[in-house]
């Protein structure tokens, strides 16, 4: 897994401590971060030596440049044009299938990620609340119509006929690098309902959760009977708010990832491990 970050073998006490909060609770409030996606291919942003800010300097689209400038809009989509074939197609890993096993046996709530890959979802989970959105629809900033990522690249395969570039590597919402020539002649297209600006219907830097997606977490998280966060750092106040949400009310907390996260102080149960060889292990113990 190139985009695993090195770490340490796992303790068998973590492993039996982790296998009897998950054993112990039937109502499992789980939130996942880009940690859990990098065992299948998409690495994540912070991760030392393998995470996107670790080996680029590139940083992620902001919003409002987003929503207020044509040639950031341009690069963006001519980036994820060239990105998407091998983005939509990446699999999901053992997380995401023990995850869908442990719903199946009525221990899992609801699944909060902050991942917008759908690989969740691919693995056939139900109860998702994808906290930032995802890449596999495309929304207008106009008039709020959503169309789906698959329909837009038919529609950017005919605007852009000439482009035959492809890329490796490829980023956590499935954008890629190019060079500007690539990117020059890109045509985006604008809503066919109304003419407005297209974007992903994802939660860019700078934006803010919807206040139904807020008010879903929040209500979940009350009505769970634990917390367990998967390879996730927290650092994004959204994520971090659910473990602090679990804390001021007294739901156990225990975190399985490689590396500090910011809410080690408030966990129960703290495993440093890669989640699908911990999860694989635990469930085979259940």
């Amino acid at each position: 897994f190139r985009f695993v970050p090195k770490c340490e073998p796992v303790k068998d006490s973590d492993l039996l401590e982790l296998k009897d909060f998950i054993n112990n609770h039937s109502n499992i409030c789980i939130l996942t971060g880009a940690g859990i996606s990098t065992e299948s291919g998409i690495p994540d942003y912070r991760s030392q030596g393998v995470g996107i800010y670790a080996r680029s300097n590139r940083k992620p689209v902001l919003y409002k440049d987003f929503c207020n400038k044509d040639d950031i809009r341009k690069r963006y989509w001519a980036r994820n044009y060239v990105g998407w074939p091998r983005f939509s197609s990446i699999k999901p890993n053992n997380t995401h299938e023990i995850i869908k096993k442990l719903e199946d046996a009525n221990k899992v709530r609801c699944i909060i990620t902050q991942n917008v890959d759908n690989l969740h979802t691919k693995a056939g989970s139900k109860r998702v609340i994808e906290l930032h959105g995802t890449a596999f629809k495309v929304m207008c900033l106009n008039c709020n119509e959503r169309i789906c990522r698959y329909y837009l690249q038919e529609i950017l395969n005919k605007n852009n006929p000439n482009i035959t570039a492809t890329s490796q590597m490829i980023r956590p919402d499935g954008d890629v690098d190019l060079l500007e020539e690539q990117i020059e002649g890109f045509k985006v297209p604008s809503c066919e309902n109304c003419g407005g600006i297209l974007k992903p219907d994802i939660i860019f830097f700078g934006d803010n959760v919807p206040r139904q997606v807020v008010e879903s977490v929040k209500y979940n998280v009350e009505y769970s009977d634990s917390l367990l966060i998967l390879g996730t750092t927290l650092s994004t106040f959204s994520g971090y708010r659910i473990a602090l949400q679990a804390n001021n009310i007294n739901i156990p907390i225990a975190i399985l990832n490689i590396g500090k996260t910011r809410a080690d102080d408030l966990a129960n149960i703290k495993v440093e491990g890669q989640c699908g060889d911990v999860l694989s292990r635990i469930y085979s113990m259940i």
